[in-house]
C-alpha cells in the first residue's frame, strides 16, 4: 500500500477544519468577525449588492450543515490518529471514540431536528394566518439574506472540493473506502441542496426553504451517527474481549502459588 502523504492530509484537514468553523459562526476564524459581513463586503467592492447588516451563518440551513461535515472533520481525525497512536492502541480508541460521538450527534442533532420544526410550523403558520400574520410574518422573516449565503456557500463548495481533491493526492485509496466517498458525496449534496432551496422560491419564502433545508441536513446527520454508532460495536465487542482475556489470565496466576513457591525453594536451595 502506497504510504500517506502527510502534507497532502494535513492540507486536507485543513480545509474540513476551515468548512465547520464557517458554517458554525466563523467568528473564531476572523478573531472576533463575522465571516458574512467580511464576505459581504468584499461581495459589494466586485459590484454585487450585499445587505450591510447580514450576519454569519443566516438562517438555519448553514449552520446545519455543520452537522453533516463534522462527521467528515471527525473522520479524518481518526485517520490522523492513525500517525500518532500504537496500532494495538489505535482500533480500541477508534471505537470507543467514535461511539461518544455517535451518541452526542444523535443527540444534538435531534434536539436540533425539533428546533427547526418548531420554527418551520412557526413561520407557516404566521404565512397564512392573513393579515396580521402575514404582516408579522414579512417583519421578522420577509427579507432573507440571500446573495450573503451565496457567497457563503459558494465558498464552502470550494473547500470541500480542496478537502476532496487533496485527500485524493495525500492516498489514492481512499477511494476504495466506500463510507469516506459517500460522506464527501453527502457532504456535496448537502451543500448544492442549501443552494437550490434557496434559489428556488421568492426572496420572502427563503426563510422557509432554508428551514426545510435544515430539517433535512438534520436527519441526514442523524443516518449517519447511526451508521457510525453501529459500526463502532465490532471495535467496542473486541476491546471488551481483549480487556476481560487480559483481565482474566492475572486471577489466575495469583490463585496459582506453585511457580512461587518453586522459585523460593530454588533461591533458598542456592544461597544454602
Amino acid at each position: 500500500m502506497e504510504r500517506l502523504k502527510t502534507p497532502f492530509f494535513f492540507v486536507s484537514v485543513t480545509a474540513m477544519i476551515l468548512v465547520v468553523l464557517l458554517e458554525t459562526g466563523s467568528r473564531f476564524l476572523l478573531a472576533g468577525h463575522d465571516a458574512g459581513a467580511q464576505l459581504a463586503g468584499q461581495a459589494q467592492a466586485l459590484g454585487v449588492a450585499v445587505p450591510a447588516d447580514a450576519q454569519s451563518p443566516p438562517g438555519l440551513g448553514i449552520g446545519y450543515l455543520a452537522l453533516v461535515d463534522v462527521i467528515a472533520l471527525f473522520t479524518l481525525a481518526l485517520m490522523g490518529s492513525g500517525l500518532i497512536l500504537p496500532q494495538r492502541l489505535q482500533g480500541r480508541v477508534q471505537a470507543i471514540a467514535t461511539l461518544v460521538f455517535a451518541i452526542l450527534l444523535i443527540l444534538g442533532a435531534l434536539v436540533l431536528l425539533f428546533v427547526a420544526i418548531a420554527k418551520l410550523i412557526l413561520m407557516v403558520t404566521l404565512l397564512f394566518a392573513f393579515p396580521f400574520g402575514t404582516i408579522a410574518y414579512l417583519i421578522i422573516w420577509g427579507f432573507f439574506p440571500r446573495a450573503t449565503t451565496t457567497v457563503l456557500l459558494s465558498l464552502l463548495m470550494f473547500l470541500k472540493l480542496v478537502f476532496a481533491a487533496f485527500l485524493l493526492l495525500a492516498q489514492p485509496r481512499f477511494v476504495q473506502n466506500k463510507g469516506l466517498v459517500l460522506l464527501t458525496l453527502t457532504s456535496l449534496v448537502c451543500n448544492i441542496v442549501a443552494a437550490f432551496l434557496q434559489g428556488i422560491v421568492p426572496l420572502i419564502l427563503v426563510s422557509i426553504t432554508d428551514a426545510l433545508a435544515a430539517i433535512v441536513f438534520a436527519i441526514v446527520a442523524v443516518i449517519w451517527a447511526v451508521v457510525l454508532l453501529v459500526g463502532s460495536i465490532p471495535g467496542i465487542v473486541r476491546a471488551l474481549q481483549t480487556t476481560a482475556e487480559a483481565a482474566g489470565k492475572r486471577p489466575m496466576q495469583l490463585l496459582n502459588p506453585v511457580p512461587a513457591l518453586r522459585r523460593l525453594i530454588s533461591r533458598s536451595l542456592k544461597r544454602a
